[in-house]
């Protein structure tokens, strides 16, 4: 039996782990506190986010690092970005070094502009880097969880890992794909993010269909020339971990990034936006960091730029948007 372990009990680490567990897995979701673990096991459901969804037997919630990283073949990272680096540090000598470890985590670290893989090797001395993969696609949590067919990407620049957690975590449900191109899957799946939040504000401001389908090509082409500066392969921008996450992200109202858009189109702050949102909207953060890596690699990024605009500088929505149209003319290439 695959012995697993989730860290954090956010929506999507419990979906993992709820999926993992329903494929006769040996599941852990590790937690911040006794209170929590006992809410968890004694409810059998993730009241906060996923109410209604039953955690299998087979899954223990626990706040013991001994207890949740006892002989697992198999370590999923599912916490917000900014709290990766912070996480790895606590649990870094609890983990088998042979084991496999995932981040499923999208975005991309504020300051450093560090991918969630990069993070984990650092802060994970004692594990071999070539056993961190990352897991990347259309994956909207509620939707997997409630059996919905979904696919998805396990990346890592040793496809044989790949292959080893492409096993271990492909279900009925969901079907999981391999890629050597790490780079290229964990950017695609950060920055997608920011253009669902440039989708909302157009969706906000019922700017039709075919603004919303000029920003996903337009956003898709940002997302792609910054991977490549950065290593990625362009393929992998046409595939599930860009293209597919790109359309699921920006086209469903299950996506917490598109909420936020359609938010600061109706007039409310950033500050407005973080009180009223359980889960976190990575695009947030996610568009801080990006523009970091464009200025420092000269890679033009007019919606990325256009939504920081609106959400750091004050700018409002629609005077970004005039600010994007206004632009020179130039080639689509």
């Amino acid at each position: 039996m695959t012995k697993l372990t989730v860290v954090g009990a956010t929506t999507w680490g419990t979906t993992l782990a709820i999926n993992a567990a329903r494929e006769g897995s040996d599941t852990r979701i590790l937690v911040r506190s006794r209170k929590e673990a006992n809410n968890l096991n004694s409810n059998r459901e993730n009241t906060r986010f996923l109410p209604g969804v039953k955690i299998p037997e087979t899954a223990i919630a626990t706040d013991s690092l001994d207890t949740a990283f006892d002989k697992s073949d198999i370590v999923l990272f599912a916490v917000p970005s900014h709290s990766l680096r912070q996480n790895a540090k606590t649990v870094a000598n609890k983990i088998d070094p042979e084991a496999i470890i995932v981040s499923a985590v999208k975005g991309l670290e504020v300051g450093s502009g560090k991918r969630m893989s990069e993070i984990l090797a650092e802060e994970l001395p004692n594990l071999d880097k070539r056993n961190i993969c990352a897991l990347s696609g259309p994956n909207l949590a509620m939707e997997i969880v409630n059996g919905k067919p979904s696919s998805t990407v396990i990346a890592s620049s040793n496809i044989e890992m790949c292959t080893k957690a492409q096993k271990l975590l492909n279900s009925k449900q969901l079907r999981i794909y391999t890629n050597d191109d790490i780079i290229g899957v964990e950017i695609g799946g950060a920055l997608k993010n920011i253009t669902a939040i440039a989708v909302g504000i157009s969706d906000g401001l019922q700017f039709g269909d075919n603004a919303k389908a000029a920003i996903i090509t337009r956003g898709l082409a940002e997302i792609a020339r910054l991977g490549e500066s950065l290593g990625a392969k362009k393929s992998t921008f046409s595939g599930l971990a860009g293209m597919g996450d790109l359309i699921a992200t920006c086209s469903s109202s299950l996506s917490r990034n598109n909420q936020v858009g359609r938010m600061l189109a109706s007039g409310k702050s950033v500050e407005d936006i973080h009180k009223t949102m359980k889960n976190v909207a990575e695009g947030i953060k996610t568009t801080e960091a990006a523009i970091l890596i464009s200025k420092a690699t000269g890679i033009n990024m007019p919606i990325a730029s256009s939504v920081y605009d609106v959400l750091f500088n004050g700018i409002e929505p629609t005077h970004a948007v005039s600010s994007l149209m206004e632009r020179a003319p130039t080639s689509e290439n």
